[in-house]
């Protein structure tokens, strides 16, 4: 029956119009945390995306399944968290026969185009049209791309992956940010090169609301605004400590910002409790499709439509540090948050956590901070290398997660409930935890290995 009723959906739906299948547009940044965005409370200039802000619905509770950008891309994609899709290790492949977005919306009508960063694998896994310039949405095929489909009354879905502001950090105008005036967050170790180096941070993500202002308006140019979901996304927090690469909230959540005419209220804000897992289910449901009982992710369309407003009790996270830049042998790392606390489980707290940021040099001045005598580097330094087993947050009262309170006992409930959700959810998965850290490299090679065959 229910397959049945799939195919009688998917007929339905290819005999609909353009004009009644609302076009898709999602604008993805590359390591940007999200509270630096202007309309988040940010120092970054961002006059577009603050400008959707205003036409459309802005999330406070957006999560990643996790804080790298190839598990993140392969989980938006697959709308699966990324131990069952494969894709949990960096630089990864999906498992054969997983399906896309492009497998669920092209039977829908649409044609399905990324242009710019790709970090996803095997390609029969993802059969998007593709263009890109040096990891960046070429405007010009966007252009094109954009005219065919008017002409054509063509529905289309398009994903436009930005390089920035991944690092190096040398695109934007960095002077217009003064360096000494800087409010940099509480747990980054103040120093002279770190404040020059978030200046030129601050100035690519300037460079990328100049990227989402450019689409916005080609949109408008081509008459195609008004019948287009539009979403804006920041991805994992950026490269210096508590963000990329861990489970914190910086490193973890993300912006979301939806414009959609005539559906989402204009300048709305939703504390709904969403992840990127659960783009492709809602996309599918926005363009008229039934999401596959087999998704990971849930669609949050009725939030959109101010039909509901709650979407998930709990949002899940992991990160693998093995066969990635500079990582730590083994230090896989599980978490689970609910509206107001977030547990973290370093399941090899033994290790010292290590990456591609306790390499840089930014990380290297705040070490030589700190062999100084300066106890804000000191303090922070090793809280970033060196971790309890459990991390507990009040995310509410301590959104920067400063204070953990695994140690008080008046916790000792919170944390057994929330472990047992991140135990369930494990298992649900298929992950085992330091096993599954284990075998990442191995998965990395056997994936490029089917991809030459």
């Amino acid at each position: 029956m229910r397959f049945l009723l799939n195919i009688i959906c998917v007929l339905f739906c290819s005999t609909l119009s353009a004009a009644e299948r609302p076009n898709l547009l999602f604008i993805i940044a590359d390591d940007c945390t999200y509270r630096d965005l202007g309309c988040y409370g940010g120092e970054a200039h961002t006059p577009n995306i603050d400008a959707l802000c205003t036409e459309g619905m802005k999330f406070t509770h957006c999560f990643q399944a996790a804080p790298m950008c190839s598990p993140t891309r392969h989980n938006i994609y697959t709308g699966l968290y990324p131990v069952k899709s494969g894709a949990y290790p960096n630089h990864t492949f999906a498992k054969a026969g997983t399906k896309s977005i492009v497998h669920y919306l092209k039977p829908l009508g649409y044609r399905v185009h990324l242009s710019g960063k790709k970090h996803i694998a095997p390609e029969e896994v993802f059969p998007f049209e593709y263009s890109g310039k040096n990891n960046n949405p070429d405007m010009q095929v966007i252009s094109q791309f954009f005219k065919e489909c008017k002409a054509d009354n063509q529905s289309f879905c398009l994903f436009a992956c930005s390089n920035e502001p991944h690092t190096p950090w040398n695109k934007g105008d960095a002077s217009q940010y003064d360096a000494a005036n800087l409010e940099l967050p509480p747990y980054i170790p103040d120093t002279p090169h770190v404040r020059e180096q978030f200046t030129k941070y601050l100035a690519e993500i300037t460079y990328y609301d100049n990227q989402v202002g450019q689409l916005l308006k080609m949109l408008e140019k081509n008459q195609l605004d008004e019948n287009t979901l539009v979403m804006v996304v920041s991805e994992q927090g950026n490269s210096l400590p508590f963000a990329k690469w861990t489970c914190y909230e910086a490193g973890l959540g993300s912006a979301m910002i939806v414009r959609w005419p005539g559906h989402v209220q204009p300048n709305s804000e939703s504390d709904a409790l969403v992840e990127y897992v659960d783009v492709l289910p809602t996309f599918v449901e926005v363009a008229g499709g039934n999401p596959s009982a087999e998704l990971d992710g849930h669609s949050f369309l009725p939030v959109l439509l101010g039909e509901k407003d709650s979407h998930k009790r709990f949002t899940f996270g992991l990160m693998t540090t093995r066969g990635i830049i500079n990582g730590s042998e083994s230090y896989p790392i599980r978490s689970v948050r609910n509206q107001q606390y977030r547990l973290i489980w370093n399941l090899n707290s033994e290790a010292t956590f290590t990456n591609a940021c306790t390499q840089g040099s930014e990380f290297q001045s705040m070490l030589a901070a700190a062999e100084r005598g300066d106890r804000q580097a000191q303090k922070y330094t090793d809280k970033y290398q060196h971790r309890p087993e459990f991390e507990l947050y009040d995310v509410v009262e301590d959104p920067h997660n400063i204070n953990n309170l695994s140690g008080d006992q008046k916790y000792s409930g919170v944390i057994a409930k929330l472990k047992s959700e991140l135990d369930q959810w494990m298992a649900d998965q298929g992950d085992k935890g330091i096993a599954t850290e284990m075998e990442a490299m191995d998965h990395q090679k056997r994936g490029r290995k089917k991809s030459k065959e």
